[in-house]
């Protein structure tokens, strides 16, 4: 491209629905995006975390059970935080988040990873609190 020439136009690509993005395999999100920085980390800390958000937020999760989750995985490591029987308060959400957790334990580098994976959470953690902020808002 000579200097005289205009850029190609890009098309913006349609917005995301939360349904669209709790249908996401956060599992698989986790398992290519805690490893390596790059376009699957910013897929999981984006899109993966905000269908994470739906989907707890969905079951009544609260946000300081998914932030105290993170310290739990900051504190222990995330293999160690995959192997408590009680995630979550609520036995449906634990379920849910479990695999979540194994996938990460199973690629997540003691340290990096964990602090990774801890960040994520935290985000998903900021992502409930604010959908149940603008709930609170528009009511």
């Amino acid at each position: 491209m000579t200097g005289s020439e205009a850029p190609m136009p890009s098309t913006p690509r349609p917005p995301k629905t939360d349904d669209d993005c709790a249908a996401l395999d956060t599992a698989r999100m986790l398992r290519y995006g805690i490893p390596a920085e790059g376009p699957h980390r910013t897929a999981l800390f984006g899109d993966g975390a905000i269908g994470a958000a739906v989907v707890l937020d969905r079951l009544g999760v609260l946000p300081r059970s998914v932030a105290f989750l993170a310290e739990v995985v900051r504190s222990g490591g995330v293999r160690y935080a995959s192997q408590l029987p009680e995630l979550l308060p609520d036995p449906a959400a634990t379920d849910l988040v479990r695999p979540w957790l194994e996938s990460a334990a199973a690629v997540a580098r003691p340290v990096v990873g964990d602090e990774t994976t801890a960040r994520w959470l935290e985000s998903v953690a900021e992502l409930i609190g604010l959908r149940r902020t603008s709930r609170a808002r528009g009511r």
